[in-house]
């Protein structure tokens, strides 16, 4: 495909601008004229080491319009951003900032299909058997004039665009989250939803973003590219001013939500970009510069964007915290601060803020009041609490029975890989139909457990923070596709990961909090399939024993006894902190703001009176940050010991 050859050509635009070909005689910003054909003579280029004769190679990148030399350079437009001019990249006619011609173009009209392109996007999307349970559901949306939910897509008016790309990816009804949270957003109203996993929470943002991206066009943002394109002269950088910025913790959480976005952008002339850590950022730079209006990005890297003048957040109207509890406990919180509240983003009130988690506890709840203006609250019941989607099982093994108790789980779920060999083609497809994902504590940990299945002959992959990027997505890829059914994870995999298929999540370690094992269990089961998670339980679990049982009674599940009289035992010697029935009413979470006017037993301290350090009370928030959050409040145990990102 063409693609090899266009990517070539950016790397020779980038050579290019190192050797500062558009500053003529000093004056940037000029169009770069060879010297034969300058008055008096400049300083020579010798082309920086092309092999070409000079003028040829002039001819074929130089600002005459007459260029007959090389026609595949000829079409990329001879005025200062005539590069972008073209809409044919890998993006099927998806725009870049193009030229004055796009300026009056309505981008609300679709664009002509693309086959090739269509069959890539859509060819994989499935719902399962009890989705017709989520219609008893169910939700809460609290707040000032909450508009009205909708009952299927038809109800709303979102542009031809959104509702084609709605039937390519056979989405016959709208899921909880959707139903209530499209009508919030647009209604241009700040959102804090919080939706079990796999209830299609990205979805739920992406379509009424887009749909108003559609309708209200680029605005001043288009502009604002050009001007900086002219500004810098044709090779000179590019800066782009995204219209919505799209936040995620993870990498591989960040390119779903790509790939999604890409999805719903089919036939459009937005264009969707990611950026994130641990890949070239080159590549990215280079992506970006060919237009991006919708903007998926992990934070460190976006900062490190912001700094080196690549992307502006002046006319970021649409900002999305995608998982956002993790992403304010994380020690994200600096981070956020600086792309949300130190730059050029619009403050809130003349942006729209939505944050989107499985599970919102009331500090960040507190916290993430500092980014929405009059918010509305939306809680969807967890569908295990009022469907059996999930079969939870609860074991007690001893730390060193783990391995073998593993074994014995897997030889009745999984085929081992050499009988795989043996017979052929055949078994194949069991592999890729029922996937078991493995959660344990520590890096060491799965790089351990990985090995020993792989000396007991199962096909299995790992993945955890201090695997290099490439590594991480080769494993993915590899347990997507069913070659290595099982995936030993840390949590890097545990939040907002979507595949499809995963049987049997089984919790090797169980985690210090109970919010950790809803979003891990929640791999399983996805927009209603069925899944079936088994945790291993001991003495080192002791800290989320009552909250374990919450859980597994509300979900009516099968609670074994001696869980029951280990929780009472844990109850009457701890002194309880108030957290008991921590999910009330089948909700992740209950809006603060409704609990908070009686007097807040959570240990949470003076919540009026809010220091400057941070967070008034002794949760450890203020000055020193957010090293100590978890270990000085018990909210389940240290996590020193578990380096979560590999930062």
């Amino acid at each position: 495909m063409s693609h090899v050859a266009v990517e070539n050509v950016h790397g020779l635009d980038q050579q290019l601008a190192v050797l500062d070909l558009n500053s003529a005689e000093g004056i940037p910003g000029r169009r770069y004229i060879p010297p034969h054909l300058r008055n008096k003579e400049g300083p020579k280029n010798d082309g920086g080491g092309w092999n070409a004769p000079k003028d040829m190679a002039y001819n074929s990148f130089g600002g005459r319009s007459d260029r007959g030399k090389s026609s595949f350079f000829n079409d990329r437009g001879s005025s200062n951003r005539g590069r972008y001019e073209r809409g044919g990249f890998g993006g099927g006619g998806n725009s870049r900032w193009g030229e004055d011609s796009r300026e009056e173009e309505d981008w609300s009209k679709p664009l002509p299909p693309n086959e090739r392109q269509e069959h890539e996007l859509f060819a994989a999307s499935n719902t399962g058997i009890n989705f017709e349970k989520y219609d008893d559901i169910p939700v809460e949306a609290t707040g000032q004039n909450c508009p009205q939910h909708i009952e299927s897509f038809q109800d709303l008016e979102m542009g031809e665009i959104i509702m084609g790309n709605i039937a390519l990816s056979r989405y016959t009804r709208p899921t909880p989250v959707q139903k209530y949270a499209i009508p919030i957003i647009k209604s241009k109203r700040d959102l804090m939803a919080c939706a079990q996993t796999g209830s299609g929470k990205t979805a739920a943002f992406l379509l009424p973003v887009l749909s108003q991206i559609y309708t209200e066009g680029p605005g001043e943002a288009l502009q604002a590219a050009k001007n900086s394109a002219q500004e810098n002269g044709k090779y000179g950088r590019r800066k782009q001013y995204p219209i919505s910025l799209v936040l995620a913790p993870t990498r591989e959480l960040a390119l779903q939500i790509y790939d999604e976005a890409r999805k719903f952008a089919y036939r459009s002339l937005v264009r969707p970009c990611v950026v994130y850590g641990g890949a070239d950022i080159g590549q990215q730079i280079r992506d970006l510069e060919r237009g991006c209006h919708l903007l998926v990005a992990t934070p460190g890297r976006l900062v490190d964007m912001m700094e080196r003048g690549k992307i502006g957040m002046d006319y970021c109207n649409y900002l999305v915290l995608d998982e956002a509890d993790r992403m304010l406990d994380m020690g994200f919180e600096p981070q956020i601060r600086r792309i949300v509240e130190q730059d050029t983003m619009p403050p809130k009130g003349l942006r729209q803020t939505m944050m989107f988690s499985a599970t919102f506890p009331k500090e960040i709840q507190i916290l993430a009041r500092d980014f929405l203006e009059e918010y509305i609250f939306l809680a969807v019941g967890r569908v295990g609490s009022t469907s059996e989607n999930i079969t939870q099982k609860v074991v007690w093994v001893e730390e060193n029975d783990k391995r073998s108790f593993l074994l014995d789980l897997l030889n009745a779920t999984v085929i081992p890989s050499e009988v795989q060999d043996n017979t052929g083609e055949n078994v194949e497809k069991p592999g890729k139909e029922s996937l078991t994902l493995v959660f344990v504590e520590t890096k060491k940990g799965a790089d351990a457990l990985e090995d020993f299945l792989y000396r007991e002959g199962y096909a299995c992959t790992s993945i955890h923070g201090d695997r290099s990027q490439r590594d991480r997505e080769e494993a993915l890829h590899q347990f997507r596709s069913g070659r290595c059914p099982i995936l030993v994870a840390t949590a890097v995999a545990a939040r907002g990961l979507d595949i499809s298929n995963v049987k049997h999540v089984i919790n090797f370690d169980l985690p210090s909090d109970i919010e950790e094992y809803v979003h891990r269990i929640g791999r399983t089961g996805r927009v209603g399939n069925l899944g079936l998670a088994t945790s291993f339980f001991n003495d080192k679990n002791g800290n989320i024993t009552k909250d374990l049982l919450d859980i597994l009674v509300e979900a009516k599940q099968e609670v074994p006894s001696w869980l029951e009289s280990l929780a009472y035992e844990h109850q009457h010697k701890s002194s309880t902190r108030g957290r008991s029935k921590r999910f009330s009413g089948g909700f992740g979470a209950r809006d603060y703001r409704q609990t908070s006017n009686s007097t807040s037993s959570g240990g949470f301290g003076s919540r009026g009176g809010r220091s400057t350090g941070g967070h008034g009370g002794n949760r450890g928030f203020g000055g020193g940050g957010f090293g100590n959050f978890y270990s000085s409040d018990g909210y389940g145990g240290n996590y020193s010991q578990v380096d979560w990102w590999g930062n």
